[in-house]
């Protein structure tokens, strides 16, 4: 890759950290970028890897600083979600993936209907504790939003927040504390897996994760200073865009 190639990676990740630090889905430009440089397409998986650890663990400590975090929860549901995505790190070295983007496509277009219908469940949270089957079944959810995540990472942190707000009734602005801390735990196992099938090229990895991680720290700064309505009507933009993108229609 030449210096004018890295830049725009660099300037990808930027932007790419903001979305994935507002929202999700990030990753939906920065896979794409990362194969239209010639990386092939299991290789590009690992090598944005690197960027999302190096955003999520920025926009993490500026949330800690903020005290957003809430670290009991956050660090209960990283067990089920790295186990998850060590699930899907092993499954993605040699499985297609395009019936199961489709498949995400469809799911998110019926959460884009239920972040419509009820925004105040979003934007305040819920008030009290979820009901106990949804306490239990909770660590299912998030195992397979985890092995989701390991296998392809786009658009994982959607799937994070639904389950933080629906399930664990918090609001947009504290769900997306917890999101990022999630993110930054988790992808480390499949980032070992890859980097053990030799599927990481670490000079566009490092440049995308210089760029990712100033996205990251300006899209924490932009969710705490603008609140739980911005994130919420961001996260409807980046749902519709990522659902239209992996089922096929752009």
């Amino acid at each position: 890759m030449n210096w004018l190639e890295l830049l725009a990676l660099a300037a990808v990740g930027l932007f790419a950290g903001v979305v994935n630090t507002i929202a999700g889905g990030g990753s939906l430009i920065t896979l794409p970028a990362l194969i239209f440089l010639g990386l092939p397409p299991t290789v590009a998986n690992g090598t944005n890897r690197v960027g999302v650890i190096l955003q999520s663990a920025v926009a993490t400590e500026h949330y800690r600083r903020d005290d957003l975090i809430e670290w009991g929860l956050g660090l209960r549901l990283l067990i089920p979600t790295s186990l998850g995505a060590v699930l899907g790190a092993w499954l993605s070295v040699d499985i297609d993936e395009d019936l199961f983007r489709r498949v995400i496509g469809v799911v998110m277009l019926l959460m884009l209907v239920a972040i419509l219908v009820r925004p105040k469940r979003w934007l305040e949270g819920q008030k009290k504790q979820p009901p106990g089957h949804l306490r239990y079944t909770g660590p299912i959810a998030f195992f397979f939003i985890g092995a989701y995540g390991g296998f392809l990472q786009a658009g994982v942190g959607i799937f994070l927040l639904a389950g933080l707000v629906l399930v664990h009734g918090r609001d947009l602005l504290r769900a997306n504390a917890v999101k990022v801390l999630l993110v930054a735990g988790f992808t480390v196992p499949p980032l070992l897996i890859f980097l053990w099938h030799d599927l990481v090229q670490w000079v566009p990895a490092l440049v995308l994760a210089v760029g990712s991680a100033v996205g990251g720290w300006v899209g924490a700064r932009m969710t705490v200073t603008w609140g739980a309505d911005f994130i919420r009507w961001a996260l409807v933009a980046v749902v519709a865009v990522s659902a239209s993108k992996l089922l096929g229609l752009w």
